[in-house]
């Protein structure tokens, strides 16, 4: 007999484990209606958002980059392109959350999944921006 350690089931309003009556998940937005997805496409709703958390910290680290070292670029140019990076990443971290919890209920709800915003235009226009500044001073 083959047993399924930490298997979850939707048993009512509460999730289970192996029978067990747990706590709800959060965020409630998502998890309250529908019914449990294939684990292989939650998985790769996941590591799509890891994907992109990992660009949001790639663009806090050369924001923070650009300011700690001394650059061929005026003072304030050098400050603003900084906090561009760092507003670019975070926005970005933000956007993923959104993008994977859309994603997840939509999933959950058996629907079309959500389409592409325009944040992921947003922050490849920033980088872009960003690169030009450097080119155009260095």
């Amino acid at each position: 007999m083959v047993k399924h350690v930490g298997l979850r089931l939707r048993c009512g309003s509460a999730d289970t484990v192996n029978g067990v009556a747990g706590k709800k998940r959060w965020p409630g937005w998502v998890y309250a209606a529908g019914s449990e997805p294939d684990a292989r496409f939650s998985f790769a709703n996941e590591r799509t958002f890891l994907a992109w958390i990992r660009t949001a910290l790639a663009l806090l680290a050369a924001g923070v980059a650009v300011d700690a070292f001394d650059l061929a670029l005026p003072d304030r140019t050098q400050r603003g392109l900084a906090l561009l990076l760092v507003l670019l990443g975070l926005l970005c971290a933000v956007a993923s959350w959104v993008r994977w919890a859309k994603a997840e209920r939509a999933m959950r709800r058996h629907e079309s999944l959500p389409a592409a915003s325009g944040v992921s235009i947003i922050i490849v226009v920033g980088v872009v921006s960003a690169a030009l500044i450097l080119l155009v001073w260095l």
